[in-house]
């Protein structure tokens, strides 16, 4: 008993000591507090040979500008005028406006501090006409970082009509807590109103068709790579298929594709019910789609010949769960719509695009691998059991995760227009699906006539 009261007596001090330090020690002195959400606002103009960028920066994003203050922390107004033009260049250097891939230089700034309740970025005509008109009085009381940041910027341009874009690099480390609301005012057409967040980068403010193409094929490639549940899916779906069962895969993959391509450009196009029962239903059932394929697989892996008999209409059971994730990425696609300008169907099919890009990057790495892997056939079987039980007890517990949320949201009563839809959009693949396997049978059929008939 000594000699372990011994080998424990300093570890058991030096936790205790550990533990005194953790408790007692001060907090280290808090630094100025950053708000949830800050939000900038701007517009963008071009009129005649001028291009007009007007923006508001809360003042707490202008830490650094060293704006003469007085008592607990209230601006010097009087004496602003030198840090007004820093806070000019600092804001320039960091929201940058292009002319056709040029950037543009202003030649002329007006700034000005604003009150908390000021309105006046309401409309573009208010903020210029607030910004241009005669400052706050030197008397008025402005707290550090509770009012504004307004300036109006001006740069020389060849056409109205040329190519602009705005880059936003402000704060990119703030980006889930930082937004600016930008407003885009064309010579001719609607106002295009985008929300882009901290560090976002070069933003079309009229993107042509080329550049939403460029644009949604990136963000589709993206999606399905950042996605763990689709990979998941996909994942389920790729590693039964060897690689001389390629154009089996094909047929698979395809029908996914055309599938969610229906859901998506429906979501695009509002054919979907709106309320909010509807994207935790559709989160649940994605988890329910991985958990069926990898539970498939297991009993597939497993029966005599149950790998030919459930992989030969994996494709319909795809289409289906295809459905169901085209839903999934449309909620994410939501958001980025905002980007397409007037090419909405052409950036859909873009994303859809991207999106089958990334599906064949996963195929050319998970099938040589699982051919690698799994060489011999009963090692073979064994593995993909294996992989399957693991991502089924993941898509397991995201069921249960997700399923919960269903019970604190308002279900709607019977809905006929949308029923109609969801009812057209889930039978489309099994009206193909069953014209495919007549006539495949048919030609089967045809076949086997045509070599008998000789023999009799």
């Amino acid at each position: 008993m000594r000699r372990i009261y011994r080998v424990l007596e300093w570890p058991v001090r030096l936790s205790l000591a550990v533990l005194a330090v953790l408790v007692f020690a001060p907090a280290p002195a808090p630094a100025h507090d950053i708000p949830n959400q800050i939000v900038l606002n701007g517009f963008v103009k071009p009129q005649g040979q001028k291009l007009h960028f007007v923006a508001r920066v809360p003042l707490i994003m202008l830490t650094g500008m060293d704006l003469p203050k007085k008592g607990p922390g209230y601006l010097v107004l009087d004496r602003i005028d030198e840090g007004l033009q820093r806070s000019i260049a600092a804001t320039a250097r960091e929201i940058g406006l292009f002319e056709d891939g040029v950037a543009l230089r202003h030649t002329k700034a007006v700034a000005r501090i604003s009150l908390p309740s000021d309105r006046s970025f309401e409309s573009y005509a208010a903020a210029l006409a607030s910004i241009e008109g005669p400052p706050l009085p030197d008397s008025e009381m402005v707290f550090w970082n509770q009012g504004y940041f307004d300036v109006h910027y001006e740069f020389p341009i060849r056409s109205p009509d040329s190519d602009f874009a705005l880059e936003f690099q402000v704060a990119p480390g703030l980006s889930g807590r930082l937004k600016m609301i930008l407003r885009y005012l064309p010579p001719a057409g609607a106002v295009r109103a985008y929300e882009i967040h901290g560090g976002f980068g070069r933003l079309a403010l009229d993107p042509r068709w080329h550049q939403a193409v460029w644009s949604f094929v990136k963000l589709g490639f993206s999606h399905i790579l950042d996605g763990i549940d689709h990979l998941l899916f996909l994942l389920c779906l790729i590693v039964p298929f060897g690689l001389r069962q390629f154009w089996k895969l094909a047929a698979v993959v395809t029908s996914f594709t055309v599938a969610h391509s229906i859901t998506l450009i429906a979501s695009a196009l509002g054919l979907v019910p709106a309320g909010e029962w509807f994207p935790p239903l559709v989160e649940t059932l994605i988890a329910v789609s991985i958990l069926y394929m990898a539970l498939e697989n297991i009993v597939a892996m497993l029966r005599d010949r149950g790998e030919e008999r459930i992989l030969r209409w994996r494709w319909l059971v795809t289409g289906a769960f295809g459905l169901v994730h085209g839903f999934g990425f449309s909620f994410a696609l939501k958001q980025d719509l905002q980007f397409a300008g007037d090419h909405l169907l052409v950036s859909l099919l873009s994303f859809n695009l991207g999106v089958e890009l990334g599906q064949l990057l996963v195929l050319a790495l998970v099938l040589p691998a699982t051919a690698v892997l799994f060489r011999t056939p009963s090692f073979r079987r064994l593995g993909i059991a294996i992989l399957s039980a693991f991502i089924a007890h993941t898509a397991w517990h995201w069921m249960l995760e997700r399923a919960p949320d269903l019970g604190y949201v308002d279900w709607p009563g019977f809905e006929r227009e949308w029923t109609v839809v969801l009812i057209g959009l889930a039978a489309l693949p099994v009206l193909l699906g069953g014209a495919a396997w007549l006539t495949v049978r048919r030609l089967g059929v045809r076949r086997h006539i045509g070599q008998r008939r000789p023999a009799e």
